[in-house]
């Protein structure tokens, strides 16, 4: 059972090709279907003959079984759904819907099967259970815990019903995220007239100048998509400009019948009838609310402790907000003569009050950040901070713009590899994210090593120059590549606790966000940079501006973010979606509490809300405020040490957190690393919010 079954490795059908990797070059829409249908076959007959087996459950006549003979199914459909997201056609997104439902059931009647969960009880409770490794011991409470959500202790009579909420909320969690990107592909500003670009970067007017080209319209082509949309809202002079982009993309996928809503892509609806579908979830497994249900599996214990660590957060934050806000808009009164202050004049009136203040813009600083140079660097840190090598590789993409890469340690031996891309497109949703291809697990008498993908959304290359990209971007990249390492760099042996497998969801930002250190460490910046027009690296006097203006309204940052939690929380705790007030509502209420920028009442920001409606952060949307003081203090430990690439503390980030994965709890990891509790205070410092 070390190997999936030699029929599904012989098929013709690419998608059952379990050899080596995922065969892009050959895999079709038209796959999906038979080689799913094949592999849930192939499942349930595994469980079937699994649950049928009279002897004593042990690992390896149950649990190892049970885990190596479904991995072939999650690998193909991780598949299906990355090119879902990176190549959302009609195709893709018609064989990806088609299946989607029987996923949902196959998955929904895993979990509430009670032969596996008696298996697993039994050998949690049999002989053999103390001689287990870490890795296998956690795994297996992690089953018994998981079967009890999942709804194996329901009467028979209420599983069918809990099937069919399962199956639904994958259903609108895709129609979700298709809503979006169709709304965001809808709409475009065709700008004839070249005076309305006024304070646009070089950059972004050439492509928009590219995209009018293939679009076979004349003039410049402005879309919601972020290469576009970005630096029209921080740069462009032209207020009503911003001004109609800002409302294209604050009413995306909303019931507003215009170019970027349209009544079949409401994701209003969506909305509401996951709330209703969680809140029965949670209700039928004896929970108060989902919120609940959601944290079973996180380091954060109860609601209230999140609500009020957030509470605690914006207390903290709120002295310097309103300081940022009320510069902001004093500014844009005086230097800009704005006197009615909207919300899409705050990014344009940020970038002149940072020019003002700090004498440079983010423009001047992008120019450094060429993208040979800044994949140079990444790696470079990678490389010395963790004793590895990273090399071009070879292997079939899903698109042109791929790359491939792999990570092995100084004597060549493999450890991982992973797929970079890089730019938006249109049939590519939005954001950026990592996701594996492949986990590390033991293979026989040798290690089957993880594969990864890392996709961002950045502008491409125009005018023969390399890409450019902002340093929030470089930020962004670092971000994903500390997720990647996750995945990569575990020496987990054990399918269910390898690499990100395991890891509590609050804790998993962890080592991305603790990456993001590195794009502030001037010895890096002076190596991934060269100007895109001179070659010169990034001088040291604007690396120091940079620096000077780290925490630029990192005040307003914080209760951004800190908005979005407390409404994800409250969304899935006491909230009635079927109540009087809405869901708009509730935000209201939020922002009254801690925005200091408050948004226009046609703003539908939950619309776009990915992350809790189309993504797997429901309820757990806190976890990015909540790893954000674990990677900062796990950081503080190098400064401690006098050095961002101390060997020590960087071999010890890598052995108790990296290398673990989730073979034990994140706050246990945390500890084996630091030493001691985590602490709030390294955030507040590296944040400038220490106590005014």
């Amino acid at each position: 059972m070390n190997q999936p079954p030699t029929t599904m490795t012989q098929s013709p059908n690419p998608l059952l090709d379990f050899t080596d990797l995922p065969r892009f070059d050959l895999i079709q829409p038209e796959h999906v279907k038979p080689a799913i249908s094949q592999l849930l076959t192939d499942g349930r007959a595994l469980i079937a003959r699994l649950t049928g087996d009279a002897a004593p459950a042990s690992w390896d006549n149950f649990a190892g079984p049970l885990a190596l003979g479904l991995e072939p199914l999650g690998r193909a459909w991780g598949v299906v759904g990355h090119l879902h997201s990176v190549n959302d056609v009609p195709a893709w997104r018609a064989a990806y819907n088609e299946m989607l439902p029987e996923i949902s059931r196959f998955y929904s009647e895993l979990g509430q099967n009670l032969g596996l969960f008696d298996k697993y009880r039994a050998l949690k409770a049999g002989p053999e259970h103390a001689a287990l490794s870490g890795e296998r011991k956690k795994i297996v409470a992690n089953e018994i815990r998981d079967f009890r959500l999942a709804g194996a202790e329901l009467p028979e009579e209420q599983k069918p019903r809990f099937q069919e909420i399962m199956e639904e909320v994958s259903q609108l969690a895709a129609k979700f995220a298709e809503n979006l990107l169709d709304a965001t592909n809808a709409f475009a500003e065709i700008v004839t007239d070249p005076a309305r670009l006024a304070g646009l970067p070089d950059y972004a007017i050439a492509a928009a100048r590219e995209a009018g080209a293939k679009a076979g319209v004349e003039g410049w082509k402005l879309t919601l998509h972020a290469p576009s949309y970005g630096p029209v809202m921080q740069y462009a002079d032209d207020r009503d400009l911003r001004a109609r982009l800002y409302r294209a993309h604050a009413t995306r996928a909303a019931e507003f019948n215009d170019s970027a809503s349209k009544a079949e892509w409401d994701n209003g609806p969506v909305i509401q009838r996951l709330l209703e579908l969680r809140g029965e979830e949670a209700a039928m497994l004896g929970f108060a609310n989902f919120a609940e249900l959601s944290l079973q599996a996180k380091m954060a214990d109860t609601p209230g402790q999140v609500l009020a660590f957030l509470r605690d957060m914006a207390a903290k934050a709120r002295p310097f907000a309103e300081k940022d806000i009320a510069e902001l808009k004093a500014f844009a009164r005086d230097e800009l003569c704005i006197a009615d202050f909207q919300p899409w004049d705050a990014a344009y009136a940020s970038e002149k009050l940072l020019q003002a203040r700090y004498a440079f813009s983010e423009q001047e600083v992008k120019q450094y950040f060429t993208e040979p140079k800044v994949l140079a660097g990444l790696f470079a840190v990678i490389e010395r901070l963790f004793s590895v090598r990273i090399a071009a590789d070879t292997a079939p993409a899903w698109h042109e713009d791929v790359r491939f890469y792999r990570i092995e340690t100084p004597a060549g031996e493999l450890l991982g590899q992973f797929y970079l891309d890089l730019y938006a497109r249109e049939t590519k949703r939005g954001g950026a994210w990592m996701d594996e291809a492949r986990a590390r697990r033991r293979a026989g008498s040798g290690i089957q090593k993880p594969v990864a993908y890392l996709v961002c959304n950045f502008a491409r290359p125009v005018g023969g120059k390399p890409a450019t990209f902002t340093h929030d971007e470089v930020i962004t990249l670092f971000h994903e590549c500390g997720h990647g390492l996750h995945h990569l760099l575990t020496r987990g042996e054990e399918l269910g606790v390898s690499g990100i497998h395991g890891v509590e969801w609050d804790a998993v930002e962890l080592p991305s966000q603790f990456m993001e250190n590195y794009c502030w460490e001037w010895s890096v910046l002076q190596e991934m940079t060269a100007h895109v027009d001179s070659g010169g690296a990034l001088p040291r006097a604007l690396y120091d501006k940079m620096r000077a203006a780290k925490n630029f309204q990192s005040g307003m940052m914080t209760l951004r973010q800190i908005e979005f939690s407390l409404f994800d929380m409250l969304l899935h705790g006491d909230f009635d979606p079927r109540g009087e007030r809405g869901v708009l509502d509730l935000l209201a209420d939020v922002r009254a509490e801690v925005a200091v920028l408050v948004p226009p009442a046609w703003h539908r920001f939950p619309h776009s809300f990915s992350h809790i409606f189309g993504g797997g952060y429901a309820a757990g949307y806190y976890s990015y405020k909540w790893a954000e003081v674990l990677s900062a203090d796990a950081y503080a430990a190098f400064e401690e040490a006098g050095d961002p690439f101390d060997a020590t503390t960087g071999r010890r980030f890598l052995d108790e957190i990296l290398a673990v994965g989730g073979a034990r709890p994140a706050l246990a990891s945390f500890r084996a690393f630091r030493g001691r509790e985590p602490s709030v205070d390294a955030l507040l410092r590296h944040s400038g919010m220490i106590a005014i």
